[in-house]
């Protein structure tokens, strides 16, 4: 069965054709700069490689030529649309409506659009990418999976914020989380290297945006993102968890209007606030050469990930491993090193020499008499939303 899945953004599309259950990539690329002169498209299969640059003005020209090309004589791999029998989407927020994937339907298009409010950066494109998908490939069924499903098992507890019941029953306020698609195909890949059904984990998700998931018997248990995508953890340009008053005061000092203060927090805040970098390898080339400010923002960033560490061991009434992901957690043992330094009390001891490997497999990097495991496990969401297409639509 040969599923394509789209991961439609604001400015660009994801993309990777993936035949199942033998999980091979066909092909994959990247359209960007999707509303400009100088687009791009990307495209790679196990033969060739090809990047072009020419306009591509909407979302819908950008996607007929992935469709062109996947379909190219010379470099093509399908020979017609209609071998493409799924498609699956990424749409980022699902509210408390979806926790599975659903067949697309107008249904289903009018209560993804009603979410817009609570993903008015993400949830349109998502949409655009669906509808336009389905006048390109009329002969597969569209599918959306929804980054938000896998916290819907967040129990009352940990769900529920201390304002007034009405906020939550009358206009949803609660936690949704994020980063699902990862979180949970990095802890079910950890729980088949422990083999370990009933595995405690802490899957700590690293890159430009941020986030933790405390898992246990394979479920979302705990999450440090919320109602939007800015809680919690130092992010790239996001200032994660902030006190509110913070933002009274800025909004009455400097007059700020509501987009000014989202753009200050979500934009121009978390390490690039710190550092004047958004990209960790430069804070950490700087730090290098002495840099205080970037020795400092990485120090904090590392920090905070050690108290929800500790947070979601409490809530888990212990620990069995965490798991190291994304651009971040994968690549950057400087970050791991920091993360996991004087954790001794939490059972948790790094091997130096394991953390400095680079290597593209899940793996454990702890020493042998380290009681809690260390893991690095590569994310790969397009897999994931592949596999829960398969196995629910097959």
């Amino acid at each position: 069965m040969k599923i394509l899945v789209i991961n439609s953004g604001s400015s660009s599309i994801k993309f990777q054709l993936i035949e199942m259950p033998a999980e091979t990539v066909i092909a994959s690329g990247l359209v960007e700069r999707i509303g400009l002169e100088d687009g791009a498209i990307h495209y790679k299969d196990q033969k060739d490689k090809i990047s072009l640059t020419l306009p591509i003005p909407n979302h819908a020209i950008g996607l007929a030529k992935v469709a062109e090309m996947l379909m190219d004589r010379t470099t093509g791999v399908i020979k017609d649309v209609s071998e493409i029998d799924l498609v699956g989407h990424r749409v980022v927020h699902g509210g408390k409506k979806f926790s599975d994937p659903v067949e697309v339907t107008q249904e289903i298009k009018d209560k993804i659009r009603d979410l817009i409010l609570l993903a008015p950066l993400h949830n349109p494109p998502n949409l655009d990418g669906i509808e336009v998908a389905e006048k390109i490939f009329t002969k597969s069924k569209q599918i959306a999976l929804f980054d938000t499903a896998f916290h819907q098992t967040l129990p009352a507890v940990a769900y529920k914020y201390a304002i007034a019941n009405k906020f939550l029953t009358e206009d949803n306020v609660r936690v949704y989380g994020f980063h699902g698609l990862s979180h949970k195909y990095v802890t079910d890949r950890a729980v088949e290297f422990l083999d370990k059904p009933d595995a405690k984990l802490v899957s700590i998700h690293l890159g430009n945006g941020c986030s933790m998931t405390a898992v246990q018997n394979g479920k979302s248990f705990d999450h440090t993102l919320g109602f939007g995508p800015n809680d919690g953890l130092i992010m790239g340009t996001r200032s994660g968890a902030i006190d509110q008053s913070v933002i009274f005061f800025l909004m009455d000092k400097y007059n700020y209007n509501k987009q000014e203060i989202i753009n200050i927090l979500s934009k121009e805040s978390g390490m690039l606030g710190l550092t004047g970098y958004s990209d960790l390898r430069d804070i950490e080339a700087q730090a290098e050469l002495g840099n205080t400010d970037c020795i400092l923002a990485l120090e904090m960033n590392a920090y905070r990930v050690k108290k929800f560490i500790g947070a979601y061991t409490a809530a888990l009434n212990g620990l069995d491993a965490i798991i190291f992901t994304a651009g971040i957690g994968e690549n950057s043992s400087t970050i791991r090193k920091m993360i996991c330094d004087q954790m001794d009390y939490f059972g948790i001891h790094l091997d130096q020499e394991l953390n400095a490997e680079r290597l593209p497999n899940i793996r454990s990097i702890n020493t042998a008499d380290s009681k809690t495991k260390i893991l690095i496990v590569p994310t790969n969401e397009e897999l994931e939303i592949a596999t829960e297409c398969y196995e629910n639509f097959k």
